[in-house]
């Protein structure tokens, strides 16, 4: 697998105002966990920036460190009781006045001055804050600003701050903002790089010079500076919608990264994660003086139940009357979107065990497919002893969609008979495709190989099939038959090396 991250970018962003950012780049540590450790625990719930919101095992931490780091605005929000379902609004801005014109030649930022909005999420905790659903909001959606006129939604922050970003999303969601997150998005740099690093994957090739980012399909692993690129860019084509995607899969990785490599327990990991993370917040005041309690509450969420979506879209290139390009929503699917949300109803459906696959050839018995090929990353392995058929079987997968990042190795012993899909708890439903391509082959969940999903070829081998997962058909509800707006768990966004 290629690993950016190990190219030193040999700058360092800042001073105080951005935490000294390291731009060096770090080696990614590799952990396998048990499934004890698996059945990770939410240490986060927050934006692009990765980590907002620490869990029990950072209680130690956070009284020494959260006072006077975490910067406070009044957001003219409502906040909230201790308990009970609350909407969060977070905002990724963009401040670039105090990078030195070096810095930000080498982070490709421009050289604007001012601050504005990058991101913008509305985070709902459930009425027993259980569970977590993230909605990603279009910057470029187009809206009355409070006072202003129609604009971009991204405009209201420029206009008038904290305040008019939370009355403009509460405007146009109809929800109820209790609590107000900022996020400096260029600290984002060192919290991936305090974590060694992120795993993403793309299937479709990235070429951006202006943030000089280039990558073909496949999974990487990149330091905090390669990871902003990859989240910011828009050169692929769905533009900002596309980036929204990469901006979940990022924040599902770090939620997934924070835990699997044992941050939460590893003293001086997590004091550096806390550092970097504290230094990119300002919040209200109110949530500034309860964030530890609100934490704690959060501390048996899993990333099973954090949920991604994005406000369902009618026009992604509307011609607005300025003659810009904005995004238009699909006004009844978002409307029903945001209902859900404000009931406290799940946009998921709860994860159900699937049961042993046993013998059949009956195409009625066969399992529901879920997860496409292009999202599934597969280590192969050769089992035969015999040279070329680990070559082989990896380029039959990358014919059919499978992503295999990495040249074949070889097993210990080189004895197995049958070809043999090997994959850690939580990857079935991946596994479950991988085994339809491949015919014949054994389903092995393996407790000690991490996340990872591992072909290994036998002397046994089928050859490989080409395997169409077809997406739901979305659920109605209500008179009007309203779609219900789709939805992923942060487990599913995760890209599994």
């Amino acid at each position: 697998m290629r690993d950016p991250a190990e190219e030193s970018s040999g700058v360092r962003v800042g001073g105080d105002a951005y935490g000294g950012v390291r731009l060096n780049a770090r080696r990614a540590t590799r952990a396998s966990k048990s499934a004890r450790v698996r059945r990770r625990r939410l240490a986060v719930a927050g934006s692009l920036s990765g980590l907002v919101l620490m869990g029990p095992c950072a209680s130690w931490a956070l009284p020494n460190y959260a006072a006077g780091r975490i910067g406070k605005v009044d957001a003219g929000v409502t906040g909230s009781e201790p308990r009970g379902a609350m909407n969060i609004l977070v905002v990724g801005v963009d401040k670039r006045d105090n990078l030195t014109r070096r810095q930000q030649n080498l982070l490709k930022l421009g050289r604007e001055s001012g601050q504005r909005t990058d991101t913008m999420m509305v985070v709902h905790l459930s009425e027993d804050h259980s569970k977590v659903t993230v909605v990603s909001l279009p910057r470029d959606t187009w809206v009355t600003i409070p006072g202003k006129g129609q604009h971009k939604i991204n405009s209201a922050y420029q206009f008038g701050g904290a305040k008019l970003a939370v009355k403009t999303v509460q405007n146009v969601t109809g929800l109820t903002i209790n609590h107000y997150v900022e996020v400096n998005v260029l600290g984002f740099i060192d919290v991936v790089d305090s974590l060694g690093g992120v795993s993403v994957c793309t299937p479709v090739p990235i070429n951006d010079p202006k943030t000089a980012l280039t990558l073909q399909p496949g999974t990487y692993k990149l330091d905090g500076v390669k990871a902003l690129a990859f989240a910011r860019t828009r050169a692929t084509a769905r533009s900002d919608l596309d980036r929204i995607d990469r901006q979940q899969q990022v924040l599902s990785a770090l939620l997934g990264q924070a835990l699997s490599t044992g941050t939460l327990t590893n003293p001086a990991k997590l004091t550096s994660l806390v550092n970097s993370t504290l230094q990119t917040l300002t919040v209200d005041d109110a949530l500034a003086d309860d964030l530890l309690g609100l934490a704690g509450q959060l501390k048996d969420v899993s990333t099973d139940d954090v949920s991604f979506a994005t406000v369902p879209i009618a026009d992604p290139d509307y011609k607005t009357p300025t003659g810009e390009s904005a995004v238009l929503w699909n006004t009844a699917a978002a409307k029903e979107l945001f209902r859900r949300i404000a009931a406290d109803e799940p946009l998921t459906k709860p994860a159900a065990k699937t049961p042993k696959p046993t013998p059949s050839t009956s195409k009625s018995s066969a399992p529901k497919l879920t997860v496409p090929p292009e999202r599934i990353a597969i280590r192969v392995l050769n089992g035969t002893g015999i040279t070329g058929r680990g070559a082989a079987t990896k380029a039959d997968l990358l014919s059919v969609g499978f992503q295999v990042p990495s040249d074949p190795g070889n097993t210990a012993t080189p004895d197995y008979e049958k070809t043999v899909i090997r994959y850690g708890p939580g990857r079935r439903d991946s596994a479950l495709t991988v085994s339809a391509a491949l015919p014949g082959a054994e389903l092995r969940e393996v407790t000690t190989i991490g996340n990872r999903i591992e072909v290994i070829r036998g002397r046994q081998y089928g050859g490989v099939k080409k395997v169409t997962v077809k997406p739901e058909t979305p659920a109605t509800t209500g008179p009007s038959a309203t779609p219900v707006p789709s939805a992923k768990t942060a487990t599913e966004n995760i890209c599994k090396p």
